[in-house]
């Protein structure tokens, strides 16, 4: 499975801009699949629920099945943090992982860059970033591609030409 990052820090875009191009990807048949990292601790149970009260009944997994979806709540040790190809080979076979956040990992990731938020490149230090996505391409002054974040079928087009098959 191909591996790509989108890294920049947060309220950069990068959210939105993969949603866009996840959904042109899957429209195109590409078999996507995302890893989403967090630094906060986000609970996706209801307390009072049943999966919720399996949990703090001491349950390590616990799996959801519903006609339409599946999902699998499991308990990790207090600091998370495993690498991310350990997060990958959980996943079921796919064409791409869409990886959002992760910046420091080895990885090939495209950054994204707000302009007016002021934060400091990281495609200086970072060997593995490969395009960089702006909303002031005008800005960039490296030999990177660089697309507008508004450039969906452009960062679509480069994915595809490089990541996949």
């Amino acid at each position: 499975m191909q591996v790509l990052g989108f890294a920049g820090y947060s309220g950069s875009g990068k959210t939105t801009l993969l949603e866009k191009v996840v959904a042109r990807l899957t429209a195109a048949g590409v078999r996507v699949a995302v890893i989403k990292h967090t630094h906060h601790d986000a609970d996706f149970d209801t307390p009072g629920r049943d999966s919720w009260r399996h949990r703090q009944a001491g349950a390590a997994q616990v799996m959801l099945v519903t006609p339409a979806r599946r999902m699998l709540i499991e308990t990790v040790p207090d600091a998370n943090d495993m690498a991310l190809d350990e997060h990958v080979r959980r996943l079921a076979p796919c064409d791409l992982v869409l990886v959002e956040g992760f910046k420091n990992e080895a990885i090939d990731k495209l950054e994204v860059v707000d302009s007016t938020a002021g934060r400091p490149r990281l495609a200086p230090a970072d060997p593995r970033v490969r395009a960089v996505v702006t909303d002031l391409p005008t800005a960039i002054g490296d030999a990177l591609p660089v697309f507008h974040r508004d450039d969906v079928e452009g960062v679509v087009a480069f994915i595809t030409e490089r990541y996949l098959p």
